[in-house]
């Protein structure tokens, strides 16, 4: 399977099986795209009335070319993967790696988006995790972590400096347990900014290897989503908070992460202005909301939204290496390296590697089925720990084959099948693909190559500029 596609200037072939990426000119652009329907002598017959100025040796090149591709395994390659990830994904044992922990069911803030209901998760009751559910929490971490030394705790909510103390607590109690059993803890917040100050971001700065500081950007559409309850601003409060915290890690191990709605489609504007307050590190995400609400997106929406992605991306180029350059979430893809293939078709974990637990202790597949009581796999105050095995065997075998929309997607590879929960809400199966969100992706995926392209441009001609010997020509 391959996908073309043009952007920003270039001709890309992504061959999906092998994960090879050819950046061509428009002559093999064409045949490549010609190749596995057509006569080849049909395909010189075209080219040759398309190209007039072109040759047959350079016709006979290209074809040439691209048998030598095909004989490398990195054209059109076959997919291999299917039977393989079955007999994996049944053999893979189910150890716990990850918690998102819902210290705070509670919120300062009224963002009117939000999938937590202001952290009351499908109407439940305003509650703060107690230490001791906490703690609890940590030992079902560790006791069902299996060999892995490597573990991840979120804090979230709610807004989970509302519950400061405890998040505090927990991080010294993992610092002592990963001691006594050879873990090691990777701890992450996840804060809307109201209530952090100096002594707060000391203590972040020592412990946390990520912070992600939610903050959706220009000040007009921040404050239309994300008011105090009484309605009251909030963009003035939390932005010099948020670059303070930023500059103080270097501009590293953070992300300022916004959500962008139907009312401001015109969203790689929102990116850019949190680019220009300082901000190195930036995930601005759609929001998923039912068709229902008046800020959801639809489908009449995508031809804007993916004008809107390459705009951000060329200005992205345009802005690399200066030091108004900037990293996007969405767009940081790895051509070279990444997750083994098991976990690219797989995707995040939830249920199986990664649940989430609540302030009552109540274990779900992640925090957006937090509420849904059924998909509560059990509780880690009363001793059972995780009982729904047949919810984490469902969870379990979620793959992109598992889904009939995934199978022939060229970004299977990428998006691992997209989301279990958003696939429930909108299809009511965790196999299902939620389709506008897919339809996104994609797009992403596709300005994410490109930039890559555009950066072995940038080294290639570096390299010719200072006239390093033997340089390699750039591969993408």
């Amino acid at each position: 399977m391959i996908h073309q596609f043009k952007n920003n200037g270039y001709n890309i072939v992504l061959d999906v099986n092998s994960g090879a990426i050819h950046v061509v000119d428009d002559l093999t652009y064409d045949i490549i795209g010609m190749y596995e329907e057509e006569d080849q002598d049909r395909i010189r017959e075209r080219m040759a009335e398309k190209y007039p100025k072109v040759s047959e040796a350079d016709i006979e090149e290209v074809f040439a070319e691209i048998k030598a591709l095909i004989d490398d395994q990195s054209l059109f390659t076959p997919d291999h993967y299917e039977t393989y990830m079955d007999d994996v994904l049944k053999r893979r044992p189910t150890v716990v790696k990850a918690l998102c922990l819902n210290v705070a069911h509670d919120c300062n803030l009224a963002c009117k988006y939000c999938f937590a209901d202001e952290g009351t998760y499908c109407g439940g009751p305003r509650e703060l995790m107690s230490f001791e559910t906490g703690k609890n929490a940590f030992d079902f971490l560790i006791a069902n972590s299996g060999n892995r030394r490597n573990l991840e705790v979120d804090f979230f909510g709610g807004e989970p400096l509302m519950n400061w103390e405890v998040v505090k607590k927990l991080v010294a109690y993992g610092r002592q347990e990963e001691k006594l059993y050879d873990k090691k803890f990777r701890f992450t917040l996840t804060t809307n900014g109201v209530l952090l100050n100096d002594e707060i971001q000391d203590f972040l700065n020592r412990e946390m290897s990520n912070v992600v500081l939610s903050i959706d950007g220009r000040k007009k559409i921040h404050n239309q989503m994300r008011p105090f309850r009484g309605g009251q601003d909030s963009y003035d409060r939390i932005v010099p908070k948020f670059q303070r915290l930023a500059e103080s890690r270097g501009q590293q191990r953070y992300y300022a992460r916004g959500t962008f709605t139907r009312n401001n489609l015109d969203f790689s504007q929102d990116v850019l202005h949190i680019a220009d307050l300082g901000f190195k590190q930036i995930s601005v995400e759609p929001v998923v909301a039912q068709p229902t609400d008046d800020y959801a997106l639809r489908e009449e929406d995508l031809p804007k939204l993916f004008a809107e992605y390459d705009r951000l991306a060329a200005e992205m180029v345009r802005r690399m290496g200066t030091d108004e350059d900037f990293n996007f979430f969405h767009f940081m893809i790895d051509l070279e390296g990444g997750p083994c293939v098991a976990k690219r078709l797989a995707g995040c974990g939830s249920g199986t590697e990664y649940v989430c637990i609540t302030p009552n202790g109540d274990i779900y597949p992640c925090h957006q089925f937090a509420g849904n009581r059924d998909f509560v796999m059990g509780n880690v105050n009363d001793g059972s720990g995780l009982v729904r095995t047949d919810i984490r065997d469902e969870f379990k075998l979620c793959n992109v084959y598992a889904k009939d929309k995934c199978r022939d997607c060229f970004a299977k590879f990428y998006c691992s099948g997209g989301c279990a929960a958003n696939a429930y809400n909108f299809k009511g199966k965790i196999n299902e693909t939620y389709d506008l969100g897919c339809a996104l992706q994609q797009k992403r995926i596709e300005c994410s190559i490109m930039i890559k392209a555009a950066q072995a441009d940038m080294e290639e001609n570096y390299e010719e500029s200072v006239r390093l010997p033997d340089a390699p020509s750039a591969v993408c």
